[in-house]
């Protein structure tokens, strides 16, 4: 069995709601998953960033 994360409560509240995902289920998530979700939101918010700045122009 995996152990929990090992990351502050503050960083688990954000990531659970950025997520959407239940804190106790990201706390067991696997690493590995938690990192490709994290990847997958970054490159969901650099593509809305650019284009909020290519509608600007």
């Amino acid at each position: 069995m995996s152990r929990p994360l090992q990351i502050s409560a503050d960083t688990a509240v954000k990531l659970s709601k950025q997520l959407g995902v239940p804190i106790e289920h990201l706390m067991h998530m696997p690493r590995h998953i938690l990192l490709q979700k994290m990847a997958e939101l970054a490159a969901k918010e650099s593509a809305e960033a650019e284009t909020k700045d290519s509608s600007e122009t």
